[in-house]
């Protein structure tokens, strides 16, 4: 059949099973977006406020899915808009396909208006882009972007078709009964013997897991290989939810402000098994430190980031899925009682309690009262203190239900990934934390939310101040607070009213609890604004570059 070039692009959207897009129409993608129209049926578009709302948006959607989020905007500013989102979707391996268009063809190069090469300024932050310039190879291309964006390591792609190529007529053929071709790749009995060897040797094994998977959906295998060999669990933050807070293999999270109890346990043990992570300079701290006198087992997809920033005594590639389930089958069960008692008493260790004032409204208060009430739908996160309360506090139960910016650390990722997750999540009951300083980032996202009726909590843990950057000009810069003290006026609970939201402030416990009774009675967005102390912290912390022994308690 001969179809138009934006006919094309949204048959293949279709075909590839593509329901629901975020955007923000404009003058080179008006073709596409008559074609939106056309085929509203099949496919739900949500315009946000600003494209990098969208981009969000559609990363949000894609980890609680595990599908791949699709993103469209314009040329120039609506193109260059997507940039921080798509870097966000790359750094925490996001399946993602973003659609831009661009000036008709004869006009590239030429600094027409509204033009900009924007696959040039994607392509560090893409696992690959095109810019299309002939209607036949759209439909290839195109395919070929889902494809990339969703096999191996999972990632953003970029197409940029241009103006005449949306308009132009070619031969289509349809692709019937499509089936991802995701094939399991073979992975070596070599590597699997060695590791099987390592952790039979190894009287204190530590796993130490990432969003690797989480996004290979391999949580029941992971729990299984530390029952297997009697071995702890500790999780990056993208690597939250793949073990159930209630596990008793759990210690929490790693890192900078991990728990206690899972960054002493790691540094006493003499075998970390590594699980789809990429050893982040704020998980790892001082890396000599960190893996002195152990072995590291490293299981990755990527081969790229084998031994990039910690060296391994053996690695295996492939998925994290695959890979367990064959490394569970070769291994015997084992027992180290001795390793597990020592476990259960950095478990029950002081210092691994995070309790504060219970007759204060805390962060830990705002958290757990609305965990209570949440099960286990989605959360997000903006960046910040909050965010890193939220990975300490929060008891999520299952995975894909924690959706926050791990490896870009974006202010402003917020409301357009809760929007994103909601609506993913079949427009259950969303919750977001965010803080006074990310909120002003992304909060005209409100509306969107608003407009599209999502059960959707916001709550704004409100200092009046940039709390995380605070807290480090506290610790290391003897209390020099430049610039970090906002003295903003603005009233959330004015402006959720005026954007059509429900607002409520609380500056207690019994208040908050109050505004959570009826925020809960809710099915519209609703904003709690938290009044909290401008000069909590999180704790524990170890310093940048630092290890276990310069870690700060209190």
């Amino acid at each position: 059949m001969m179809l138009t070039g934006a006919e094309i692009l949204v048959k293949v959207l279709i075909e590839r099973g593509v329901d629901t897009v975020f955007g923000y129409p404009g003058g080179t993608v008006l073709n596409i977006y008559d074609e939106l129209y056309k085929n509203s049926d099949k496919i739900r578009h949500y315009t946000t406020c600003h494209e990098q709302g969208a981009a969000h948006a559609a990363d949000g959607y894609a980890r609680v899915t595990g599908k791949t989020g699709v993103v469209i905007a314009t040329s120039g500013p609506g193109a260059t808009n997507l940039v921080t989102g798509i870097a966000n979707a790359y750094l925490d391996s996001t399946p993602l396909v973003a659609i831009t268009g661009n000036v008709a063809t004869t006009l590239l190069g030429k600094d027409s208006f509204q033009e900009v090469d924007i696959s040039c300024v994607t392509m560090p932050i893409t696992k690959h882009n095109y810019l299309v310039k002939d209607v036949a190879k759209l439909a290839g291309t195109a395919r070929e972007a889902f494809d990339l964006a969703s096999s191996g390591r999972p990632g953003p792609v970029l197409i940029d078709i241009t103006k005449d190529v949306q308009m132009d007529v070619t031969q289509f053929e349809p692709e019937s009964d499509f089936k991802p071709n995701h094939a399991e790749k073979p992975i070596s009995l070599e590597k699997l013997e060695e590791a099987v060897r390592l952790i039979s040797e190894a009287e204190r094994p530590y796993i130490y897991c990432g969003g690797g998977v989480v996004s290979s959906n391999a949580s029941s295998e992971l729990v299984a290989l530390a029952d297997r060999i009697d071995a702890p669990v500790g999780l990056s933050i993208m690597g939250l939810t793949a073990v159930p807070y209630s596990h008793p293999r759990f210690l929490g999270m790693v890192g900078m402000h991990g728990l206690y109890a899972a960054t002493k346990a790691l540094y006493e043990s003499d075998l970390i098994i590594a699980v789809g992570t990429r050893f982040s300079d704020r998980a790892t701290g001082n890396k000599a430190e960190f893996s002195k006198g152990k072995k590291i087992i490293q299981i990755e997809i990527d081969p790229a980031e084998i031994g990039k920033n910690i060296g391994v005594n053996a690695s295996i590639i492939g998925d994290v899925r695959c890979v367990l389930k064959k490394l569970v089958a070769m291994l015997q069960p084992q027992s180290r009682p001795v390793w597990s008692e020592r476990v259960r008493e950095i478990k029950n260790h002081p210092n691994n309690s995070l309790e504060m004032d219970s007759r204060l409204l805390t962060p830990q208060s705002v958290i757990q009262g609305a965990y209570l009430r949440m099960g286990d739908n989605a959360v997000a996160t903006d960046v910040g203190q909050h965010q890193m309360w939220t990975a300490q506090y929060y008891q999520f139960k299952k995975p894909r239900s924690f959706v926050t910016s791990g490896g870009l650390g974006a202010m402003g990722f917020g409301m357009g990934a809760a929007i994103g997750a909601c609506i993913g999540s079949g427009f259950k009951r969303t919750l977001l934390f965010t803080s006074d300083g990310s909120f002003h980032m992304n909060m005209n996202e409100l509306a969107t939310a608003v407009s599209g009726r999502l059960s959707l909590i916001v709550i704004v843990l409100n200092n009046s101040v940039l709390g995380m950057v605070r807290q480090w000009q506290t610790l290391f810069f003897d209390g020099r607070y430049s610039s970090t003290s906002l003295e903003r006026q603005t009233d959330f609970v004015k402006l959720a009213e005026a954007f059509g939201a429900r607002g409520m402030r609380a500056e207690t416990n019994e208040e908050y609890e109050a505004c959570l009774d009826e925020a809960f009675k809710c099915d519209t967005p609703v904003l709690i604004d938290c009044i909290i102390d401008k000069d909590e912290m999180v704790l524990p912390m170890i310093p940048p570059g630092g290890s276990i022994n310069d870690i700060i308690l209190r």
